[in-house]
């Protein structure tokens, strides 16, 4: 009798995390679902079957006592200044508890002369685990997230906007089901994908307008594509309290998105079709879902809470990203470039070097 070996996940109560625990739930798979702390997200995995492992990914240690009696293992690396850390504590523990298969989530952009400290250390992780020694290693390099987009879903159905800040340029959204879909497919059958990338799209390539439109088919209501600049976005995210760090990482990010980056070699391929036997879903199907939560219902205190901070975000103050560059002491690339003007990237990142299900 077979047994199936214990998976663990990391980010288990994140978005792609949480939706892979769910997929390798319902395949029959056992499931270590690693959390930094217990709370309601916690007692939500474990009522679904999941045992739960409490660990800092920054403590080797704990790792080691987390992953433990596991075999195969999904790594989301934290969006932290010092994920590099975090990054090489897990192969230290992956080495050492013998792990034998890691699933990495990576990043599109993933380059080591990025201008963004997050994703130069990306490209580094890619690295690093490719080199733990008897371990077989998985890189998934989704395209862009459906949820970057769909996080916004309250405007549309509240206000009738979604805030744009990525001008006319396209990318093909893709689900964190979809992801996790894939990831699952890879851990439960891991031998055929060892040493390979995959990057999961969505259907169709989308601009902003685009997703604006699906938007305001799927809610019944016009929604108007809203070019925000970057300066009220900075103003946004300090009075919704978001990590600058995150935001730091994510305007280049940005700026990468309006150059074509997501638009490389035509931007949309058959990867989840052909991991899964499944196609991705439409861009349609993943609004329906993110409609339907509640801090996107239309009920009288949401409008109202949506219509206010909508007001008095232009007076609240931003964040000042190069302070923070300087109070952090980041360090600086000597040739800062973009992916999209990388000669480096463009190498690593055609489709005979990006092994894809095609390689399979």
């Amino acid at each position: 009798m077979n047994v199936k070996p214990d998976i663990l996940v990391t980010g288990a109560t994140g978005k792609t995390g949480r939706a892979l625990v769910r997929e390798l739930l319902r395949e029959g798979w056992p499931v270590r679902a690693l959390v930094r702390s217990e709370d309601e997200r916690s007692d939500r995995l474990r009522s679904l079957g999941a045992t739960i492992a409490v660990a800092d990914l920054f403590d080797p240690g704990q790792l080691v006592a987390a992953m433990r009696g596991t075999r195969r293992a999904y790594f989301v690396p934290p969006m932290h200044p010092y994920m590099i850390q975090a990054a090489n504590a897990f192969a230290v523990a992956a080495r050492e508890t013998g792990l034998e298969t890691i699933v990495q989530m990576s990043q599109w952009t993933s380059n080591p002369s990025h201008p963004s400290v997050h994703t130069r250390q990306m490209w580094l992780v890619d690295n690093i685990f490719s080199m733990i020694p008897g371990v077989g290693h998985t890189i998934l390099n989704p395209g862009y997230f459906a949820d970057n987009i769909l996080r916004l879903t309250d405007y549309a159905t509240l206000l009738g906007v979604l805030p744009v800040l990525t001008g006319t340029s396209r990318s093909a959204p893709v689900s964190n089901e979809d992801i996790a879909r894939v990831a699952a497919r890879i851990l439960i059958s891991p031998e055929s994908h060892v040493g390979k990338r995959y990057r999961p799209t969505g259907p169709m390539l989308l601009s902003g307008r685009d997703a604006a439109a699906i938007m305001g088919q799927v809610i019944g209501k016009r929604v108007i594509p809203l070019e925000l600049p970057f300066w009220l976005f900075l103003k946004v995210a300090r009075m919704q309290r978001v990590d600058p760090f995150h935001i730091h990482s994510l305007r280049d990010y940005l700026e990468d998105h309006r150059r074509g980056v997501f638009e490389f070699e035509g931007g949309v391929n058959d990867t989840v079709l052909e991991v899964t036997g499944t196609p991705a879903e439409s861009f349609t199907t993943t609004v329906r879902r993110y409609a339907s939560q509640p801090f996107a219902r239309v009920t009288p205190a949401n409008r109202l809470l949506a219509l206010a901070n909508f007001l008095r975000s232009p007076l609240h103050p931003g964040y000042d990203l190069e302070r923070l560059a300087r109070e952090r002491d980041f360090p600086e690339p000597t040739t800062p470039v973009l992916s999209a003007d990388s000669e480096v990237w463009r190498r690593e990142h055609t489709r005979q070097n990006l092994q894809t299900a095609h390689a399979v």
